[in-house]
């Protein structure tokens, strides 16, 4: 295994998420991949761009996710773990399906938030769709305390 794809939504889950793909990747030395799926930009999906304060408060969130997520990156670095951060704009499951093809990935280690049935019925989940679409083994590491 040398490639593990990591989708990073900066919730209450990626803590144990990261900890789940170190745990597995750094004793085979396999490059983490940190992927964060940043909504499209609103003309990307076929709305009209808005007022200049929409589009420069929209840069300011994609600027901080880029920082936050190679700062994250960066610090596994210090550990010693091997990873690269992407963040790319775009649907959800597809993106990172695409991207798991794009790094050659061995391995999808995603979180799962826990939701209810009911949400899941009328909303999905991202989790779901990639146990279901991926063509690479998929972990999913639960939302902590969740019982």
């Amino acid at each position: 295994m040398k490639n593990i794809l990591v989708p990073v939504d900066f919730s209450a889950v990626q803590e144990s998420l990261i900890a789940a793909a170190v745990a597995l990747g750094k004793p085979l030395a396999a490059k983490l991949w940190l992927v964060h799926v940043a909504a499209p930009d609103p003309d990307f999906v076929g709305f009209k761009v808005g007022p200049e304060y929409v589009r420069e408060h929209r840069a300011d969130i994609l600027r901080q996710e880029h920082q936050d997520i190679q700062a994250l990156a960066a610090a596994l670095n210090k550990e010693g773990v091997q990873a690269e951060a992407l963040l790319v704009q775009g649907p959800t499951t597809d993106t990172l399906l695409e991207v798991a093809d794009n790094v050659s990935a061995d391995l999808i280690v995603i979180g799962s938030h826990g939701r209810s049935a009911l949400f899941r019925a009328f909303v999905g989940s991202v989790s779901e769709q990639v146990l279901k679409e991926s063509r690479v083994p998929v972990m999913v590491v639960p939302t902590p305390g969740r019982n």
